[in-house]
């Protein structure tokens, strides 16, 4: 009978060891890691659990706990006559600002791209609207374009587009329309960047080839270019949802004027709902919502687009 083969140290096996060297390592790296935990939970967890918890109770207006509401206030939500507008508004002022932003982004990052004179100040010029506070442009953009002494009003006046200096900001149509003008122009930089570096990112040998086999401009772009951006253009369109849908300060300013909900998304609702009403119960149960809302759309695109994929 042939002998069997028998370790020497069992306790020194190679799965033994890498559950040793796991179980060790993780006291040795909370040093490091404990200042992070600490942070995402002082600052993600427990806002968004004390917002979860508000959202089941019945708080006065004047702040005062007093008790448990179970899901009232949700059924309250849901029951609100002014949410499908809100809703349709949210959905309305995402995917436009986003087709633009990400459109127009394309066309720039293959502008950058190029080589031509004075491409660095151009570049640097274009980092301005995402450098400059978001509240001073919309500000800039709101008075400029007030009926009464907007210095653009008066422009449209002057060159005859306009007969009469008009409200853009105390309509719905139009203060939506500004507002997504100034997102868009807010959000072009980030975007362009991240595409300029995919773009960057394309094989010269690859755009060699498709050139020798005869391909025209549009056919490199489509077969060659756009597919190898796809990394960098998921995670660009990603991020811009998330920044677009949770936006408050461009609304706020553009759309603060108008009375009513007509011209409101989630993210003005619920700070309506707060300032004004001051129902902390209902806003922490619109809040709750709209954090549903963002973690489907984001568990969704990931899971369809996959977006790190090919990063």
């Amino acid at each position: 009978m042939s002998a069997q083969p028998v370790l020497a140290n069992p306790a020194a096996s190679p799965g033994r060891k890498r559950r040793r060297q796991n179980s060790d390592g993780l006291p040795a790296a909370l040093p490091w890691i404990g200042p992070v935990l600490l942070l995402i939970f002082a600052i993600v967890i427990f806002p968004a659990g004390f917002m979860i918890y508000n959202s089941t109770r019945e708080i006065s207006q004047s702040g005062i706990d007093q008790g448990s509401a179970g899901f009232a206030n949700f059924a309250d939500v849901f029951t609100d006559p002014n949410l499908p507008r809100v809703l349709l508004n949210t959905v309305v002022w995402v995917v436009v600002v986003v087709s633009l932003t990400v459109l127009i982004s394309l066309a720039l990052a293959q502008f950058l791209n190029k080589p031509f004179p004075g491409r660095t100040l151009v570049r640097m010029a274009v980092v301005v609207p995402w450098a400059a506070s978001v509240v001073m442009t919309t500000t800039v953009f709101y008075y400029g374009l007030d009926s009464n002494y907007g210095i653009m009003n008066a422009f449209l006046v002057d060159i005859g587009i306009l007969d009469s200096p008009y409200g853009f900001t105390k309509n719905v149509i139009p203060a939506l329309g500004l507002a997504i003008i100034v997102a868009v122009f807010v959000s072009i930089p980030f975007t362009a960047y991240t595409l300029l570096a995919g773009l960057q990112a394309v094989p010269e040998d690859a755009l060699e080839a498709a050139k020798m086999d005869g391909a025209g401009r549009f056919r490199t772009y489509f077969s060659i270019v756009l597919p190898q951006l796809r990394g960098a253009l998921a995670v660009a369109v990603l991020i811009n949802i998330i920044n677009v849908f949770n936006n408050l300060p461009i609304l706020r300013i553009i759309t603060g004027s108008i009375p009513g909900y007509q011209a409101d998304t989630l993210m003005t609702y619920i700070f309506k709902v707060l300032q004004f009403d001051r129902r902390v119960d209902i806003a922490s149960a619109l809040s709750v919502l709209n954090f549903a809302i963002v973690i489907v759309i984001v568990a969704a695109y990931v899971k369809i687009v996959k977006p790190m994929k090919e990063l």
